[in-house]
């Protein structure tokens, strides 16, 4: 962790911009984002999802107390070794959240250095607070152990890549999920199959290994990748939502989601000019290269990303990806 920088919790992302010599865990906190968790699946509401907080946190210290010292150190020696056992989970998911976002910067910088275009504008990212992981605990019914909510919760770590093109979104999904030690475990496509709401964005969430000093954790981080004027609608109706406590009128929800509609048309208009401008040059861009950078048909082919008995061959798309990584295609 830097020195002077906290994680940012659930409400504070800390913008990655990518000067020389500045380290990634450093930044400034930006207003609140929208949250980067999915929502609680139907049918994973149970009886335990009835626990009262207290419950829940009460369950959970009770596991940390059982799990701390010997049963015959004192209180403060139980106590240092819990708070132990809480820094060492988070630092756990920062850790895997830095990986990636090493591998996000390396991309970035790559393009900026080397190509004309970089099809990636602003990496956001941020860690889930405690209460905020415990909230969620209670809404999903999950057991109040850190056994339990390593497996259950996925996002406790969350990345944003925002793009300046639809395709870019796609294409910078395409190299992040091509690289061989990132195992991918879900994605969720709300660019075609946008939520009710108008929300549009893509979701992976990966498996990334953290190498520490006896051993190896892999950890999941959600990684969210949106265009401009997708984040720009995301962030207001994030703000309108907290402004009216999570009951907004209805008809104040009818104009937001015809907001998204003219976002996603704008998505479009912007595309369909970069397009025309790029057939208007004598020479066509190769990928990655341009002012006004790369249509899709001009991308290279990515290279293996899956164990080489996997029969699916040797080019990536996203396609690939979503069928492959066995999450729900929305």
């Amino acid at each position: 962790m830097s020195a002077g920088h906290a994680p940012a919790t659930d409400h504070h992302f800390l913008p990655v911009e990518a000067p020389e010599g500045v380290s990634l865990s450093a930044g400034v906190r930006v207003p609140p984002g929208k949250d980067l968790a999915q929502q609680a699946p139907v049918g994973k509401q149970t009886k335990q999802a009835q626990r009262s907080e207290s419950d829940v946190y009460r369950a959970l210290l009770s596991e940390l107390h059982s799990g701390a010292g010997d049963g015959r150190d004192g209180v403060a020696v139980r106590m240092v070794d819990i708070r132990r056992q809480l820094t060492e989970f988070q630092l756990h998911y920062k850790f895997g959240m830095d990986e990636v976002l090493t591998k996000i910067n390396v991309l970035r910088e790559e393009f900026e250095h080397t190509r004309d275009y970089s099809p990636i504008e602003h990496v956001n990212y941020r860690l889930k607070s405690l209460d905020r992981i415990l909230d969620k605990v209670q809404r999903y019914g999950a057991e109040p152990t850190l056994e339990s909510i390593r497996h259950s919760i996925r996002d406790i770590a969350g990345i944003r890549i925002t793009c300046s093109f639809v395709s870019d979104a796609y294409w910078v999904a395409e190299m992040l999920c091509s690289q061989p030690d990132l195992r991918v475990v879900e994605v969720k496509d709300y660019i075609r199959t946008p939520k009710v709401n108008g929300y549009q964005s893509l979701h992976v969430i990966v498996q990334v290994p953290v190498f520490l000093s006896n051993r190896t954790e892999f950890v999941y981080v959600e990684v969210q990748i949106r265009t401009v004027a997708m984040d720009f609608w995301a962030s207001l109706e994030h703000k309108i939502y907290y402004t009216y406590d999570g009951e907004v009128p209805g008809d104040i929800l009818d104009e937001l989601r015809d907001a998204a509609v003219q976002a996603a048309a704008l998505d479009q208009q912007m595309a369909s000019i970069r397009d025309r401008v790029t057939a208007l040059k004598d020479q066509a861009p190769v990928s990655g290269q341009g002012a006004t950078g790369p249509t899709p048909r001009d991308r290279e082919t990515t290279g293996a990303w899956f164990p080489s008995d996997d029969a699916m061959g040797t080019t990536w798309k996203w396609e690939d990806i979503a069928k492959h990584a066995g999450g729900p295609q929305e």
